[in-house]
């Protein structure tokens, strides 16, 4: 695996579930989730407000949610981050919304109904937004200057996700680029060391930001809000101090003598023959001409 992309989540359904089939059977639904939140700026503020999510649910999860999430009801979603683009109609301009395709779904509340909220406990009452994403940076990062002197950043970072589709057997691959954005003393950090096509490790916070065009138009951009970000593929000197080749030299050494041996008279080494190493398949069930939206 070469990069990895994942949203966490924990939030409540804000309307009655709908779900829809494709032509072949398979079914789908659109969750609508709002996850309210509390945290501290970078200038000391205690924040409040509401996030609010797409996650869109395939088969048997899309079924489950259909007979037993309710509205109002609180959820644990985990998947992937998707940004689906398309030409707006009336205006031709490029469109995009970001989505959480989901994978793993848990339903949260007791079956008697949900426990009333705990006084002077906000902290263990909170939701959850979490993102985690691994992968190549896109462009040399810059750095600007809020007018009051805190530092903000926006790293572009890539990843990729491949599955072999089930149907046709055919590889496939879609990139999903993520804007992460760093504030403070690691915003001046990532500036110094990372560059474009360095791979880094981000976890943070999904921020959904509305803003305006000149013409008017409302639009909503999707960004990473970043705890921590990690520059990967580097030597660290404390874990060095434990590391020994020295075995690996040897078996190293060993291999490429065998290589040659084999070589030099066409026969394969009986270790090779030994030694059958599995293929990993990724399987779709959903086709693309079979989305009903």
């Amino acid at each position: 695996m070469y990069s990895y992309n994942r949203a966490t989540i924990i939030g409540y359904q804000t309307q009655p579930v709908e779900v829809r089939q494709t032509p072949n059977g398979t079914s789908v639904t659109d969750l609508n989730i709002v996850v309210p939140y509390q945290f501290e700026s970078k200038e000391g503020q205690q924040l409040s407000g509401k996030s609010f999510f797409t996650v869109t649910l395939w088969g048997g999860m899309a079924d489950t949610a259909g007979q037993f999430l309710k509205p109002g009801a609180q959820v644990f979603l985990a998947g992937r981050l998707q940004t689906d683009t398309w030409d707006d109609q009336s205006t031709g301009e490029k469109r995009r919304k970001t989505k959480i395709v989901g994978m793993d779904m848990t339903l949260l509340d007791p079956r008697d109904g949900q426990l009333p909220a705990p006084d002077g406990a906000d902290k263990i009452a909170q939701c959850l937004n979490r993102a985690d994403v691994l992968g190549n940076v896109t462009r040399d990062p810059e750095l600007r200057t809020t007018p009051n002197g805190t530092h903000v950043l926006t790293l572009g970072v890539a990843t990729n996700d491949r599955w072999r589709d089930k149907s046709t057997g055919e590889d496939k691959e879609r990139a999903e680029y993520h804007d992460i954005v760093i504030w403070g003393d690691e915003a001046e950090q990532v500036h110094r060391s990372i560059r474009k096509g360095s791979r880094v490790f981000a976890t943070g916070r999904i921020q959904n930001r509305t803003w305006e065009t000149q013409d008017g138009q409302k639009r909503v951009s999707t960004e990473i809000v970043a705890d921590s970000v990690m520059l990967l593929g580097i030597e660290n000197a404390a874990a060095k101090e434990n590391v020994s080749t020295e075995g690996y030299v040897e078996r190293m050494a060993h291999s490429d003598a065998n290589s040659n041996s084999n070589s030099s008279d066409g026969n394969t080494s009986p270790d090779a023959e030994n030694v059958s190493v599995p293929e990993v398949e990724y399987a779709s069930e959903v086709k693309v001409e079979d989305l009903p939206f």
